[in-house]
């Protein structure tokens, strides 16, 4: 593996990671959501991750896992792979506690309401770094494999952490009252990100073979599909713009698919 190529892999993981203290900004800064724009980001990054998930990521980890045990034997290993990531990310959202839980959607008009039932701060910091250490993983791996498919991951993984910057930044603010420490815990819980993918290279690297690189790749499209099946599509719902998140959906899939088109 090119040091060159772990440099960018580790910066993209840096950017997306950061990405949730834009949506700590914005909490400070706006003084109400753009609902229809939340939706159609939040449809948008779906799209774009279920898409890269099923076209790309899937397809190579099915390849390099069928060239080494075989076609019957790779296939198994493939659907496990996919439905591992699934769990490891179900396992998380179970332990994170219900109350903290960073894709409980807030609104940045929230910031002036005193509600003293809204004082998670600190676990909703913590639930939220939890939850982007395998978004780290995902990010890193997949620009280990292709710049071309990681740069849209970022991106997509970006625009789905800046309304979780919202999201952490509000209760915060409630159980502190500071807009200092709001902003800090929302920008040092994306650092889980880069967490996750120093860890993948602490423990993955020095065994990386094309049967691991596929059961990660497998993994990581599970990761993906859930986090775009039980988060943001939810949480698009949640803005009450259906067709809106709908559309961003499509257009998602519509980008990533005409993108991956061109730079092949």
């Amino acid at each position: 593996m090119e040091t060159t190529n772990i440099v960018i892999a580790f910066t993209l993981t840096l950017i997306a990671g950061l990405s949730t203290g834009i949506g700590s900004l914005i909490a400070f800064l706006a003084s109400r959501t753009n609902r229809k724009f939340l939706c159609y980001s939040l449809g948008l990054s779906a799209g774009v991750m279920i898409y890269v998930s099923f076209m790309e990521m899937m397809p190579a980890a099915k390849g390099e896992l069928e060239a080494v045990f075989g076609e019957k034997l790779g296939a198994l290993y493939l659907l496990l792979a996919f439905l591992g990531g699934m769990a490891l990310i179900t396992l998380i959202d179970f332990l994170v506690p219900e109350s903290g839980n960073p894709h409980e959607m807030h609104g940045v008009e929230e910031m002036a309401v005193k509600d003293p039932l809204h004082r998670v701060g600190f676990v909703v910091a913590l639930s939220i770094a939890i939850h982007n250490f395998p978004e780290g993983i995902a990010t890193f791996t997949s620009a280990l494999g292709s710049i071309d498919v990681a740069i849209p991951i970022t991106i997509a993984i970006a625009i789905h952490n800046i309304p979780e910057g919202i999201a952490v930044s509000v209760p915060v603010y409630h159980a502190t009252g500071s807009r200092r420490k709001a902003f800090a815990y929302s920008f040092l819980s994306g650092l889980a990100e880069p967490l996750g993918a120093l860890i993948a290279y602490l423990f993955l690297m020095p065994y990386w073979t094309p049967s691991i690189n596929g059961f990660v790749l497998a993994a990581v499209s599970g990761i993906m599909v859930f986090i775009s099946l039980d988060e943001l599509l939810p949480s698009a719902e949640k803005y009450g713009e259906h067709h809106i998140s709908i559309a961003g959906l499509v257009s998602g899939m519509t980008i990533m698919g005409i993108s991956l088109f061109l730079f092949k």
